[in-house]
């Protein structure tokens, strides 16, 4: 935003409302509109502000909000804080800047007793009204240091989380600060509300355990550590832990009742605490209560941040243990248990054929009742992938990092418009060949098309023969990528990067390769560089990859990376129960189905569009080539090559017309020329309307209810454990997906196919 200029609304006068969710709406007041830049300085600003309201510029407090963010007030004070507020908003026209007006008001005297340590309190500090400037300037950086109760509204808070100095000091809030002594400790600020949990003779808590929290907070807030001296579900003494501190407590049970009431207790502290050790009162359960809200914000909160937190807010010292623990029991009292997640499969995989017709979810258990393997293909996608894709899937895995690990097996294809549509995908607890044989069993159970299909996968060896067994006739493209990987993997350490690039190269090409003549000068080259790789290559089955042998339809797909949006969708809900992880999955696709809907219901042409554009590159490719005109159905086309075009079997000898399915130059030639059109050459699966029929079918939400009970006693339910691979403690190893690390993929160049860099920095000359 260099030398452009945004206009700040400023506003005074009113007052903030705060609205249900949170976020705080100006009302009221007076409002100026001013011109601000890179250039202006804050003092210049202030006092332009100043003369226009009238106000006093000493006496002016100016804030703003973030974009997007209607909570959270931040102070602008200096130079640096004005530019970062305009860089804030060098997106936006306008920015809202709010005027408050700083008043000293006399506080009032507390009748609060004082704290065992002695610390003076904030309101029995008292600054006259006619105090000097001076005077009152010190008393209010005191108040800017002062600690912030985590229920203070938030105008009291600047943009570095202090007491905002233009509210009224005889805040009802402000009593509860304290003045810190240079000898004394420093109350945490999330722990003062608990001060008071604890007040003495006489008090009543519906049982124990209530007592048994109170009593720990009590101790929090107080800083100081104790010991249980009596502890059952009747009575609990407990006493200071310091050595010959007189500090005691004893409640007991009333009669006749659950009411625990406290009989006995010495207020008085000798010691100074011992809050070094009080980490032992901050239970699993009790670190889990604290930070169970922020982790529904922040699902990826560190235990080494909970760590800090807990010791900044409450002064309380936890080990990594501690707060990983509360961690895992914070995230079952949101997620709900991972164990009984598995025990509700057989009701889940009801309620989703129940709610959405047609579909397929089924699963197995081991001898033990462990979980073994969970299948789920929604009818939409079913129905879908029959009606309107091409008879292509690509199978891949993906490792999930849930507290039971397991893999991810997923099909996908590609719709009308090349993006990626789920056919199905399976949960195992480990990826093998036996898991991938069920899956496809599955699958050819849940497909009612009996026409041939295409499989882009891994050549392993398990699902090469489980293509061929339970897809007869079907074909089984290798995966390229792959491919390349096992290459590499088997002559480990022979070449150098550069080497390895060139190859990735000519395999490359080798495999996209239309005519065996092209293929052949692709592998001579590789040859010329190593008679090992040359050799490999010649004994890895060309016939199931290279497009110049390969007898089924892949429409030059050949790599199966198509199951990274399962990936995706995956690492978003892989830290979730399993029935939770299905329907998170689930969301994504209902979101999909819907937006690509409504996405082409805007579309006008009879292809979809990047088809559309493929036909327009290669219509214009045409302009120059000549037709020799025959009497049957065959044409020969002159340009660049000679080529020969079969009219009516759609047929073309440069392979571009059966690779992709729609007309190569050569045949739009030809067809202009007997004055037909080329959108009738087309596949229809690249027809719009095809994509609409892919996208036809919604997806219903799964309701979320209880499993419900058993009607008769001798009914026997089916029992589904957790399977016994837990994830192990500490940082887990690196796993893989495909060729890519979990958190950080492996770079391919879109240029020359090279694995570990991407276009930018590719060496191959341009």
């Amino acid at each position: 935003m260099e030398g452009e200029k945004i206009i700040a609304i400023c506003q005074s006068g009113g007052g903030f409302v705060t609205e249900k969710d949170g976020s705080l709406l100006y009302r009221g007041g007076d409002a100026h509109a001013i011109d601000i830049d890179d250039q202006m300085r804050f003092n210049e600003f202030k006092m332009e502000v100043a003369e226009m309201f009238n106000f006093g510029a000493d006496t002016m407090c100016i804030k703003y909000f973030l974009p997007g963010n209607k909570k959270t007030l931040i102070t602008i004070s200096n130079d640096k804080d004005l530019k970062r507020m305009i860089n804030f908003h060098r997106n936006s026209d306008i920015v809202d800047i709010y005027i408050f007006i700083q008043d000293v008001v006399a506080l009032e005297v507390s009748n609060m007793p004082a704290s065992r340590s002695s610390r003076t309190t904030l309101s029995e500090t008292v600054v006259p009204v006619d105090a000097p400037l001076d005077v009152v300037d010190d008393f209010m950086d005191i108040t800017t240091q002062l600690p912030v109760p985590p229920d203070a509204p938030i105008d009291l808070l600047d943009d570095t989380n202090q007491v905002d100095t233009n509210i009224d000091i005889a805040s009802d809030i402000l009593p509860i600060f304290t003045i810190i002594g240079s000898n004394d400790k420093k109350h945490a600020k999330g722990a003062q509300q608990w001060q008071n949990t604890i007040t003495g003779v006489g008090q009543r808590f519906s049982g124990v355990h209530e007592f048994r929290e109170s009593l720990r907070k009590y101790a929090i807030a107080h800083q100081f550590a104790f010991t249980y001296k009596k502890n059952d579900s009747h009575r609990v003494t407990v006493k200071c832990k310091a050595e010959g501190c007189p500090w005691r407590i004893h409640a007991s049970r009333l009669s006749t009742t659950q009411l625990i009431c406290i009989k006995k207790m010495n207020p008085t502290h000798t010691c100074e605490g011992a809050v070094a050790t009080t980490g032992h009162q901050a239970t699993r359960s009790w670190v889990a209560s604290i930070i169970k809200e922020k982790l529904k914000v922040y699902p990826n909160y560190k235990p080494k941040d909970i760590v800090n937190d807990i010791k900044q807010e409450y002064g309380i010292q936890l080990n990594y243990f501690q707060a990983w623990r509360g961690k895992e029991i914070a995230k079952e009292q949101i997620q709900g248990s991972y164990k009984e997640a598995y025990s509700q499969l057989p009701f889940f995989c009801e309620k989703i054929m129940e709610t959405n017709p047609g579909s397929v979810a089924t699963f197995t258990t081991k001898e033990d009742s462990s979980f073994h393997r969970l299948f789920v293909s929604f009818h939409p996608l079913l129905s879908g992938f029959e009606q309107g894709c091409r008879p292509l899937i690509f199978l891949d895995s993906i490792p999930l990092k849930s507290k039971y690990q397991g893999t991810l097996l997923a099909a996908t294809t590609a719709d009308g418009d090349d993006g990626v549509f789920p056919v199905a995908f399976v949960i195992v607890d480990a990826e093998s060949d036996d898991n991938w044989h069920w899956f496809l069993l599955q699958l050819r159970s849940a497909l009612s098309t009996s026409c041939p299909i295409t499989f882009v996968a891994d050549r392993q060896k398990g699902l090469k023969e489980s293509i061929s067994e339970l897809f007869m006739g079907s074909f089984h493209g290798y995966c390229l990528r792959y491919l390349t990987e096992q290459l590499f993997r088997d002559l480990k350490g022979q070449f150098s990067h550069e080497v390895k690039r060139l190859m990735v190269e000519d395999l490359y090409a080798a495999a996209y390769a239309a005519r065996p003549e092209s293929f052949q000068r692709c592998t001579e080259s590789i040859k010329s560089i190593s008679i090992e790789a040359y050799n490999w290559i010649i004994q890895s089955e060309p016939h199931n990859w290279a497009n110049s042998f390969f007898q089924g339809a892949r429409y030059n797909h050949m790599t199966s990376n198509f199951g990274e949006l399962f990936y995706s969708w995956a690492s978003d809900a892989h830290e979730l129960p399993i029935t939770q992880m299905v329907d998170v999955i689930r969301g994504k696709i209902m979101e999909l189905i819907y937006t690509r809907k409504a996405e082409s219901d805007q579309w006008l042409n009879r292809l979809t569009p990047s088809m559309e554009e493929k036909l327009k590159k290669e219509t214009h490719k045409s302009h120059p080539l000549q037709v020799l005109m025959s009497a049957g159905n065959t044409f020969e086309v002159r340009g660049e090559s000679v080529e020969m075009v079969d009219i009516d079997r759609w047929d073309c000898s440069c392979k571009g017309w059966q690779l992709n399915g729609l007309p190569c130059c050569h045949a739009i030639a030809v067809i202009g020329c007997i004055g037909r059109s080329p959108y009738d050459y087309c596949s229809r699966y690249f027809s719009t309307e095809s994509y609409r029929l892919t996208y036809s079918k919604s997806l219903h939400p799964i309701p979320n209810v209880d499993m419900p009970a058993l009607k008769d006693s001798s009914e026997l339910a089916i029992t589904v454990t957790p399977p016994p691979s837990c994830r192990p403690l500490g940082r887990p190893t690196t796993k893989r997906y495909g060729s890519q690390e979990i958190g950080k993929r492996q770079l391919q160049c879109s240029r020359c196919k090279g694995i570990g860099h991407n276009k930018s920095t590719c060496k191959e000359l341009i």
